[in-house]
């Protein structure tokens, strides 16, 4: 279950956990290393993705039910993924003691007894509790689950496999979901001069998240993920609109947080914004879903701030992309993962020219920008070149592919 997702070579999507997972082992993502996505809309719902495709939403009781009918689909590419690979590693999703899932249970135990796979039970000695959370579950498991462990702990007669050793550069590699933002810091800026301070409203529904990791690694930035309940800060240099599983429901929080009228502040002071994906649909007059694409039909006001609207519409743009920006020309590359289509009299100055075509707008004064490309910062030369025009200085400047491979 995730929000942060990434596009795989055939064109459909899968969570990007699995495709920085693809990355560590050399090869390239496929959909059957992810074959079943849940991609939450809501409190109480999720979009469901199986092997790469939009089948529909369920809340947790009809997903419930639906376990047993995808349980052939998760077996299908296990053993797709088999012909190809002599090692697969099969990593669980919450937990194998969870008595109140274990009906139809395709994510755990499961399928390693369906899938009649070895099973290595790992615990986390960090949180505390960790004796207890291994012999609790082993006390839980049925016996056929039982026995299908291969290791742990002298309580319940299971070999130790060893010790993991505390990873220290995985904090440089793109998170799995949204939640590690809660426990995120700020990294602090140690250039000399003052830091481009970076604002990102914390919006319900955000997702790819990962595009806000090569701007927090940059040692010339500061970057605060500000919370529900306080004000966009008014020092800000650049506030970032990311992406949104929800962009109608984002952008009536947005609204309701107060942060819309912080971001029309920000821009009368001079201040930069950009908007990558639902953030750049935000930018426009509104957004609407006459079909209920995202939820209820209808259409929300957006922030004003680029002369482009939204219209919501069946089937989902899945591509790897690249090219290069308008005004610099530096290189871009990444993927577009969207719904709906912007038009509007500023996507006569995109922000980017991709193989497939101009992408994005930009205010008549450029301060206020945006485009559907994911992973537009990731691109040394273009981020560079961006906090640069913001702060009309050299910044310091990283390697940021370098540096997530070196984390590997």
């Amino acid at each position: 279950m995730s929000n942060n997702a990434a596009v795989a070579g055939d064109g459909r999507e899968i969570g990007r956990a699995q495709a920085l997972q693809a990355r560590a082992a050399g090869i390239e993502p496929c959909v059957h290393m992810n074959p079943v996505l849940l991609k939450p809309e809501s409190e109480h719902g999720a979009q469901v993705v199986v092997q790469g495709t939009v089948t529909g939403t369920a809340d947790a009781r009809r997903y419930h039910a639906l376990k047993a009918a995808l349980m052939p689909r998760v077996l299908e590419s296990f053993g797709r993924l088999g012909q190809e690979a002599d090692l697969i590693l099969v990593e669980g999703a919450g937990s194998p003691a969870e008595v109140n899932l274990r009906e139809n249970d395709i994510a755990n135990m499961g399928f390693a007894l369906a899938a009649r796979v070895p099973v290595a039970l790992v615990g986390d000695v960090d949180r505390g509790g960790v004796i207890a959370s291994l012999v609790g579950t082993w006390a839980l498991l049925p016996a056929p689950g039982a026995r299908a462990h291969q290791g742990f702990q002298r309580e319940t007669g299971w070999a130790a496999l060893g010790l993991v050793p505390w990873f220290e550069a995985a904090r440089l590699l793109p998170a799995e979901d949204s939640v590690s933002l809660d426990s995120t810091p700020a990294m602090p800026a140690a250039s000399t001069g003052r830091a481009i301070k970076i604002a990102v409203p914390r919006l319900p529904r955000i997702s790819n998240t990962d595009d806000l990791d090569p701007l927090r690694a940059e040692p010339d930035t500061v970057l605060d993920l500000v919370p529900p309940g306080r004000a966009l800060p008014g020092d800000a240099d650049l506030v970032l609109l990311p992406g949104s599983k929800a962009t109608r429901s984002d952008l009536e929080a947005l609204h309701r947080e107060g942060w819309a009228l912080d971001i029309q502040a920000h821009v009368r002071r001079g201040g930069w914004v950009v908007g990558l994906c639902g953030g750049y649909q935000m930018l426009g007059h509104r957004v609407a879903d006459p079909a209920g694409i995202e939820g209820p039909p209808g259409e929300t006001p957006g922030l004003g701030l680029l002369d482009v609207e939204t219209v919501m519409s069946e089937g989902k743009r899945l591509v790897r992309a690249s090219g290069h920006a308008r005004e610099g020309g530096e290189a871009v590359s990444g993927y577009e993962m969207h719904m709906g289509e912007t038009t509007g009299p500023d996507t006569a100055r995109p922000l980017v020219t991709l193989a497939s075509g101009p992408d994005g707008a930009r205010s008549g004064n450029g301060r206020v920008m945006g485009c559907y490309l994911h992973g537009l910062f990731a691109a040394d030369g273009f981020r560079r070149a961006f906090l640069g025009r913001l702060r009309r200085r050299e910044t310091a400047g990283i390697a940021y592919d370098a540096l997530v491979a070196r984390a590997r």
